[in-house]
């Protein structure tokens, strides 16, 4: 049998004319975690979280840039942003809903949580409202089983979740958050 190989590394045009990576990042970068890592490809991680705090997802650009900036492939940064499910390659919502579906709050009722998004959001896991106010995802854990089933909305964890008055307390968000992505 053969092979089916296919080249998953898309042709872009840039999106924009200034970098993704700005001086300021590098310089956060190089200061903070080159010192820290025999290879400076070990910063890559660190990186993907500057660039999701700074502009809420990370662009084909920036997986160029940061490819680049630390002299590895393309290939593998493609390979390490798709391989964590909290990276994001395409733009969100003001607030990015994450709500765990480990086993903890698989059994304390995650299930409910979530068909309360889509009911009262009216999206699927995946997708963002009509008004970029809100994107769903399902994640593996938040590392909270002991407030299951929980919710991490942007960077704030929300515990022991009642579908209804996490939805309540979501429809009641400014339209936009006081921080960053």
């Amino acid at each position: 049998m053969a092979w089916i190989v296919e080249d998953r590394l898309k042709q872009y045009q840039p999106t924009r004319s200034e970098p993704y990576l700005t001086a300021e990042i590098k310089s956060h970068i190089e200061q903070k975690y080159f010192p820290r890592y025999p290879r400076k490809q070990a910063a890559l991680l660190p990186l993907f979280h500057t660039i999701m705090h700074t502009y809420g997802y990370i662009a084909p650009q920036a997986i160029d840039e940061a490819a680049g900036f630390l002299g590895i492939s393309r290939a593998e940064v493609q390979d390490a942003v798709t391989f964590y499910e909290e990276f994001r390659l395409q733009p969100s919502g003001k607030y990015v809903v994450n709500v765990c579906r480990s086993i903890s709050c698989e059994l304390c009722g995650h299930q409910a949580v979530l068909d309360k998004m889509r009911e009262v959001f009216g999206i699927e896991p995946g997708e963002t409202t009509d008004d970029d106010k809100f994107t769903l995802f399902e994640v593996e854990c938040l590392g909270a089983c002991e407030q299951a089933p929980c919710a991490l909305v942007n960077e704030d964890l929300h515990g022991c979740l009642n579908p209804q008055a996490f939805a309540s307390q979501l429809q009641a968000l400014p339209d936009h958050p006081a921080t960053g992505h």
